[in-house]
């Protein structure tokens, strides 16, 4: 590796992080990934946690730190690892971020409908290896679960991979929900491989008992937090309002990055074959979206004008939760005091009167399963393994709706 790339990132969570090849050190210069930077980790939560300012380039380096961790582990463990995989599984959790858009997963299938942001780094990698002559074809294989060491994929993406022992710890730590911390240290000492598959040796059982129970913590308290979603399902509204008025010809301020979605509204049949959709893409990021708010907080459009005034100066609307839908009877008397409030069509009160549902699932039966390795060889799964009843609880998914409707209309 030569000298000039002998760089280390002073971390908050964990100190000293290194970049441990010249391949790490040339994606992270790349301008796709440096656009990270500029795209906050959690979305609106700084709207209930201020400290909440951290982004998706801290996270992506932070999950890289605790895999190098991992596989100085499995090393230690007689598990071989070949140079050039080390490299490739380091570039693949780099890199399985860099699809993401502004905010996050605020604004996922919103700008471009029916794609996700993990469809978007895959192709944005695949990009990227033709400009780098194929030194990310390891890197794609491993993070498609192509590659027939299957742990490396697991590190990269399972139900115990790096990114979510990174982002519980980071969004903990950030937002001050102490609920949150997990041993990180711990669980990753407990790793190992049996028969190809990362699995967890007897001893980490109930570190990983935390960990699931954490994960579901934070979601209620954090990314899933009724004001967060308010603020959230505001935003989403502001964009899709502009979107309609875009589309019916009306001149919206716009950055030339956010203009080209605003004016060509790209669907999931030909965005990757749009090479300036694509351009427009990889330079979006949560500056483009905010500043068309400012503006648009000035607009014409009452409905677009109102929306983004909420969003600018935090007069969120007011969010109930129910364990049942909302009867429409109840959406229709809210809407009957906003069409009186405003000089706007049954159809548009939607901007102001909505309800939809969040879901909660801290661990997927249906997906990779985190197995636990007892001395005598046998595996089992976390759910079976653990004498904790609410285990097996959170493989549950549990959904809420939300109703949502400005403060003034208090129900009676």
């Amino acid at each position: 590796m030569s000298l000039n790339k002998l760089k280390n990132f002073n971390d908050p969570v964990y100190g000293f992080v290194s970049i441990p090849c010249d391949l790490v050190y040339d994606i992270i210069s790349h301008p796709w990934f440096q656009r990270l930077r500029r795209i906050k980790q959690l979305g609106l939560s700084n709207y209930v946690y201020p400290g909440a300012q951290h982004t998706r380039f801290q996270h992506v380096i932070g999950a890289m730190s605790l895999t190098q961790d991992a596989i100085a582990t499995l090393e230690q463990k007689g598990v071989r690892i070949k140079p050039e995989e080390k490299e490739a599984v380091y570039a693949a959790i780099l890199l399985h971020d860099i699809g993401h858009g502004p905010f996050s997963h605020t604004l996922e299938n919103i700008l471009v409908k029916g794609i996700s942001h993990e469809q978007i780094s895959l192709h944005l990698m695949e990009q990227m290896n033709l400009e780098m002559n194929g030194r990310l074809s390891l890197c794609i294989d491993i993070f498609t679960n192509k590659y027939h060491k299957h742990f490396l994929h697991q590190l990269v993406s399972s139900q115990l991979d790096m990114d979510r022992l990174d982002y519980l710890r980071r969004d903990s730590f950030f937002t001050g929900v102490q609920e949150g911390v997990v041993g990180q240290d711990r669980i990753i000492k407990m790793l190992n491989v049996f028969e190809g598959e990362l699995v967890v040796d007897e001893k980490g059982i109930y570190s990983i008992e935390k960990f699931l129970i954490a994960r579901r913590l934070m979601y209620w308290q954090v990314y899933l937090h009724k004001t967060v979603v308010a603020a959230e399902s505001i935003l989403i509204k502001a964009v899709e309002r502009a979107f309609v008025l875009a589309a019916n010809g009306k001149q919206l301020f716009a950055s030339p990055a956010f203009a080209y979605f605003l004016n060509n509204q790209p669907h999931a049949s030909s965005f990757f074959s749009d090479k300036e959709g694509i351009k427009s893409y990889t330079q979006l990021d949560d500056n483009d979206i905010m500043t068309s708010i400012k503006v648009w907080c000035n607009h014409e459009d009452l409905i677009l004008r109102d929306l983004c005034l909420m969003l600018r100066d935090r007069q969120l609307p007011k969010i109930v939760f129910s364990n049942e839908p909302f009867q429409e009877m109840e959406l229709d008397r809210l809407k009957g005091f906003v069409l009186n409030q405003k000089n706007i069509s049954y159809a548009e009160s939607d901007y102001f009167v909505y309800t939809d549902s969040i879901k909660n699932r801290a661990y997927n039966l249906d997906h990779f399963h985190i197995n636990i390795l007892y001395k005598d060889g046998t595996l089992m799964d976390i759910a079976k393994a653990s004498d904790q009843y609410n285990i097996e609880t959170l493989a549950r998914s549990v959904t809420k709706y939300f109703l949502c409707y400005p403060k003034y209309l208090e129900p009676k």
